[in-house]
């Protein structure tokens, strides 16, 4: 169960160029910091439902038939119900009060941990463990360039996600034919592209916190947005993890 076919938030939601100041700066920071926030808290809560199903089979048996192995009705609800809360919370921000937004954030998080029960128990634990810290590391680098860089980096965000859509037709694609060639190229253009779209990101989001400031956006619209912003990179990590797995991950 993969979420790298998800809506990716902010798609309707022009960056402002505000001049660098230390009121600014000073919003752009508070901004980040509760995006990462919410970030590390919805990976806490797919942590925690993740380990829960794959280690509890009474409970893997409500998305599963133990005995074939084959989903039942409820497990493709849990596989496709992803793309709803993103495409809910995505589009329908504006009219969703901060503790709606909230809640539709962690219940997806629950959601996607649940999904993610299924790949822990694909997977060897060193595997698990090995990728988690390469995807860690490589996240945090990342997030920090994005954050520092005074290179301007929408024209390369355009190039990613062009990338991203054609990862998607790919995966597709290679859904049917089940070439282990192509699945190998999907998985190291999929790693290349959350990478990139990572430090892409957080300047994204950067500027957008620095430009909630100088539009005097309201303190709650600020809030809903940095839930925006940690959905964002947290389907960068998430992303990112899976095509790690996908390239260096040893089945059980």
């Amino acid at each position: 169960m993969e979420n790298y076919n998800q809506q990716r938030p902010f798609t309707n939601y022009t960056v402002l160029n505000t001049d660098s100041n230390v009121a600014t700066q000073e919003a752009s920071r508070k901004f980040m910091a509760n995006v990462f926030l919410w970030m590390f808290v919805a990976l806490g809560v797919s942590t925690l439902f993740a380990f829960l199903f794959a280690e509890n089979t009474s409970l893997l048996s409500y998305l599963i038939d133990l005995n074939t192995g084959k989903m039942n009705m409820l497990g493709w609800i849990v596989l496709f119900s992803p793309i709803g809360f993103v495409l809910l919370m995505n589009f329908g921000y504006q009219r969703l009060s901060l503790p709606v937004l909230a809640l539709l954030f962690l219940a997806y998080s629950a959601i996607t941990g649940i999904s993610l029960s299924f790949v822990l128990l694909a997977y060897t634990s060193t595997s698990l463990i090995g990728c988690f810290a390469s995807s860690a590391a490589t996240f945090g680098v990342m997030a920090i360039m994005g954050y520092t860089t005074k290179q301007d980096l929408t024209s390369f965000g355009r190039i990613l996600y062009m990338a991203l859509i054609g990862v998607l037709i790919s995966f597709f694609i290679n859904f049917f034919l089940h070439s282990p060639t192509l699945d190998y190229v999907i998985s190291i253009v999929g790693v290349a592209v959350f990478t990139g779209l990572t430090a892409y990101d957080v300047q994204k989001l950067k500027r957008i916190g620095a430009g909630a400031e100088y539009e005097g956006v309201s303190a709650d619209d600020t809030k809903k947005l940095s839930v925006l912003g940690a959905l964002s990179l947290y389907l960068d990590f998430i992303n990112l993890f899976l095509m790690m797995l996908r390239l260096f991950g040893r089945r059980r």
